[in-house]
């Protein structure tokens, strides 16, 4: 199986530990962003995973093309050009304080790229599945109508597409994502939201819900994955339900809605490493599970384990293979250590 992801990378610059920014004067240096977070873990399951997106020639953007690969990302056809990697600083929340992400992006590589820096015939030559996220078309430039040239030769390809919303309203306006996504989401096979995204993006909402106070009322999502589902015509619809308690700690579940039935997952209580990236290797499980085969109920325990499990670990890339995710969806969830 091969999956197609579309996006941008970024460089990760992020103090030690807890410490806040400057607390110490050093940083660590990793790169991740959404779609390449999703490629490397479906990579990581064993599926060719290929990742497009522009990056300079220079030394920082040879950097992120050679973290993909280290990884056996499939980076053949992503286009050079352009000036600057993007960055974002992160700050890791601890307790009741949160974690903070600091974006310096304007005029990334990705942000000038034009149509012709893509040849989604060759691209999408035997792929099974596109992703991309809402990140992507919100970067402003020609990135709107680049994600529809995407989506429209990949139905010409027949291959599947899934779409996680991530509105992220630095980049846009809730008007300006709501217009773009309406017309992006009509090639969409497989859309995953969560709590919020919905709300910004097309204004559908769980009822009696708190997401700041920890309250998910999760009978509310069954309404806004049938009105996504029913507006769209998709597929399936995957909604991720986080409650948080603290910085550290959340409760993690999930739930898929295949036309038909409502799957909840189980829940997961959270002591959080990093939780960037914890979306992203949900895509990506709900990608490889559906891929494979399983059934609703097998396809969003074996997302949300997945998911689980990258909260445990330090960057954007989860580093954690099938058995151990299948294992955890299994139950066996107690930590102890493996001999």
């Amino acid at each position: 199986m091969k999956v197609v992801t579309f996006g941008e990378i970024m460089l990760r610059l992020a103090p030690n530990g807890y410490y806040r920014f400057f607390q110490d004067d050093q940083m660590q240096a990793t790169f991740g962003g959404g779609e390449a977070n999703v490629a490397v873990s479906l990579a990581n399951f064993g599926l060719q995973s290929r990742y497009v997106t522009k990056l300079p020639t220079h030394a920082i953007g040879q950097a992120a093309v050679n973290s993909l690969r280290y990884f056996g990302v499939d980076t053949d056809y992503i286009a050079r050009g352009g000036e600057r990697v993007g960055i974002y600083y992160l700050e890791k929340g601890a307790s009741q304080r949160g974690s903070v992400c600091i974006y310096d992006r304007a005029h990334s590589s990705i942000q000038t790229a034009k149509s012709g820096d893509f040849n989604w015939d060759e691209i999408f030559e035997g792929a099974d599945w596109f992703h991309f996220t809402g990140i992507t078309p919100a970067l402003g430039g020609d990135m709107v109508e680049i994600c529809k040239e995407a989506c429209v030769k990949a139905k010409e390809h027949n291959v599947k597409i899934s779409c996680d919303l991530n509105y992220r309203g630095k980049l846009w306006t809730r008007e300006e994502a709501n217009k773009a996504m309406t017309e992006l989401c009509k090639y969409v096979d497989v859309c995953i939201s969560n709590e919020e995204d919905a709300k910004d993006v097309f204004g559908i909402e769980a009822e009696n819900t708190d997401i700041n106070g920890g309250k998910l009322n999760k009978e509310g999502y069954k309404s806004v994955a049938k009105q996504l589902a029913d507006k769209f015509g998709f597929e399936k619809v995957a909604i991720t339900l986080r409650s948080s308690i603290s910085a550290n700690d959340n409760d993690w579940a999930a739930m898929l809605y295949d036309g038909t039935d409502y799957n909840f997952s189980k829940e997961y209580h959270l002591h959080i490493v990093d939780r960037v990236g914890g979306g992203d290797s949900f895509g990506a499980g709900l990608i490889y599970s559906l891929l494979s085969g399983k059934n609703s109920k097998d396809a969003i325990e074996f997302a949300v384990a997945a998911s689980a499990l990258k909260h445990s670990i330090e960057g954007d890339f989860n580093r954690v293979t099938v058995s151990e995710v299948e294992k955890l969806a299994a139950g066996n969830g107690s930590g102890r250590v493996q001999r």
